[in-house]
């Protein structure tokens, strides 16, 4: 028998933070509210949607199957989403003070969240910003998920993000 997975819509949204432990209580009283869970990954840290849903996916399959890592799905989406069980390291792919594009990802969808995050972030086509990977990010994620030199010729520039997504699928081989 399958596993249940939990659902989710992600979005695309800029908003700017003085106040991370305040925008994380509002954060945490709209999710209260419409009972559902309400994750912000830092997308400048991501390879784009595709690395958002499979953190997604791998963390509500462990969260659903009881073999989270853990106490809260929000963490675990971030845990995978940095391919660490280090939640220090993890929470660096959330939030930050200052400017932050993000994904924003509500599970399970309830309507009327989105409305409710529109008053603390400003939600954007997937177009404005795109998910290209420049340079400069490009040595950034390869840092971050220690992607050599070498793994990047053995399979070509154009599969770099396989070998940011198999960081994260590893999670479940490092537990």
């Amino acid at each position: 028998m399958a596993e249940p997975e939990i659902a989710c819509e992600v979005y695309r949204a800029v908003f700017t933070i003085e106040d991370k432990i305040g925008f994380l209580n509002e954060i945490r009283r709209i999710a209260d509210e419409f009972e559902t869970h309400i994750i912000l990954f830092d997308a400048d840290r991501l390879t784009g949607r595709d690395h958002v849903e499979a953190a997604l996916r791998h963390a509500c399959r462990s969260w659903t199957g009881g073999e989270a890592i853990a106490n809260s799905l929000e963490m675990e989406a971030l845990l995978y989403a940095a391919g660490t069980r280090q939640c220090q390291v993890a929470s660096s792919f959330g939030i930050h003070p200052g400017e932050n594009r993000s994904y924003v990802a509500v599970c399970p969808p309830v309507p009327g969240v989105r409305d409710r995050l529109a008053g603390l972030v400003r939600f954007v086509d997937d177009e404005q910003g795109g998910e290209e990977i420049d340079p400069a990010k490009r040595a950034l994620l390869a840092d971050l998920f220690s992607i050599t030199p070498e793994e990047v010729a053995v399979v070509g520039e154009e599969r770099f993000r396989e070998l940011v997504l198999e960081r994260v699928a590893l999670l479940d081989v490092y537990r």
